[in-house]
Formats: structure tokens, C-alpha cells, sequence
């Protein structure tokens, strides 16, 4: 179904509607891991919005797509999560974290301008995971989406660190 209409006017009693007809608040905990993960979305579109290596550009369109087929399975409660999707992203992490130094101690968020953008998304992918988690302890949700978040989050965080490198720009380091 394509909208044509923006303006129903029928959240404005506080609630949403769901892909299978049902209305809840806005404030249920579907609804809250649907907008955390269309912030993440965002906070992708934005980081795509910079100069990237081309490699990183499409890994990210890839999981904007997925982000969204996430949302939309999260408005279709009972809708399966494609687990292909996982292993996807368990190959990414691999593949990117290959060519990094080993990690001697604890990054900080920062370096180009990319990769705090990037880090950014980062922190926002784990608020989405935890506001999943919660979902889950009530609700009905594929246990394969909370995985999805939760690797997303460690392919952001080798994505900062490949974006800081190709850039010739050392990592922050923590210090003691």
C-alpha cells in the first residue's frame, strides 16, 4: 500500500495504528522501537550525506533497507525477521575488521566528521536494541531483530574505526 495522504488525522487521540488494523498509544513499546529504529535511519541518512568510501556507502544503504523492512515487520506484529539479514551483517563486521589493528584500549567517539556521525548511529543502534528488549519481555517480537541491533552496533563501531583510518585520522583514545 502506497500512502497518499500524509494527514489522517487519526493520531490525534495519542495513538498509532498498526499495519493489521489495530490502534495503540504512542507511547507502547512497539512504538518506541519503531521510532528508535527510524531514528537510526536517519542518523544513517545523515552519515551517508558525508563523503564516504564506496564499500561503506553501500553497506549502509543495504542496512537502511533492512532498517526499514525492520519497522515495517515491527508494525505486523507475529511477521518473521529474514535472518539472512544476520549473517549479512556477521560477514560485514568480519570483512571491515579484518585490515584494523588490534584494540589496545577503549575508543571515544570522534575523529573525521564521518566517523562521529557514524558513532552517533552507533549509540543510537544500542538504545534501539535495548528499547527491542523491552518489547520483548512483554510482547511478541523475532529474537533475530534484536540480534540484527545488537550487530549493527559492533559493525558501527569497526565502520568509526575504518572511517578514522581511511581518513589518516588517528582514533581518541580513552585515557586513564
Amino acid at each position: 500500500m502506497r500512502l497518499s495522504k500524509i494527514t489522517t488525522r487519526t493520531g490525534d487521540d495519542g495513538t498509532t495504528g498498526l499495519a493489521d488494523d489495530t490502534r495503540v498509544g504512542k507511547d507502547d513499546a512497539r512504538i518506541a522501537v519503531i521510532g528508535s529504529v527510524d531514528e537510526l535511519n536517519s542518523h544513517l541518512g545523515v552519515l551517508l550525506a558525508e563523503p564516504l568510501p564506496q564499500a561503506v556507502r553501500e553497506e549502509l544503504l543495504r542496512i537502511q533497507n533492512d532498517l526499514f523492512d525492520f519497522g515495517g515487520m515491527l508494525a505486523s506484529p507475529g511477521a518473521p525477521f529474514d535472518a539472512a539479514k544476520l549473517v549479512r551483517l556477521d560477514a560485514a563486521i568480519a570483512r571491515h575488521n579484518a585490515d584494523q589493528p588490534p584494540l589496545r584500549e577503549f575508543i571515544l567517539p570522534g575523529g573525521t566528521r564521518a566517523a562521529a556521525l557514524c558513532h552517533v548511529a552507533r549509540s543510537v543502534a544500542r538504545r534501539a536494541e535495548r528499547d527491542c528488549f523491552s518489547l520483548m519481555q512483554n510482547e511478541t517480537a523475532p529474537r533475530e531483530g534484536l540480534q540484527y541491533l545488537n550487530r549493527l552496533s559492533d559493525l558501527l563501531f569497526v565502520l568509526c574505526r575504518v572511517l578514522n583510518r581511511e581518513a589518516g585520522q588517528a582514533e581518541t583514545l580513552w585515557q586513564r
